[in-house]
């Protein structure tokens, strides 16, 4: 049951770091890849800032949605 709600959140952390930076929804699949990599690079970033917010599904779900808003702004960067 837990890989399916990590993948459900990384689904919703995709799709919403979508909308934030304006490119939209880019599909099932891909939102996922991107929720679920933007949740380590949020992970990473927390651990370098020495922040620990808890573990809470809420949480994570920020977490992975500011990884992946990171990872969209640095793929921005390569397509201009």
């Amino acid at each position: 049951m837990g890989i399916i709600i990590s993948l459900l959140l990384g689904a919703l952390a995709g799709f919403l770091a979508g909308k934030i930076m304006r490119g939209g929804g880019f599909g099932l699949l891909l939102n996922i890849i991107i929720g679920i990599v933007g949740g380590f690079i949020g992970g990473f970033i927390m651990n370098l800032l020495g922040v620990n917010a808890g573990g809470g599904m809420v949480i994570q779900l920020l977490v992975a949605v500011l990884g992946a808003v990171v990872l969209l702004w640095v793929i921005s960067l390569f397509k201009k």
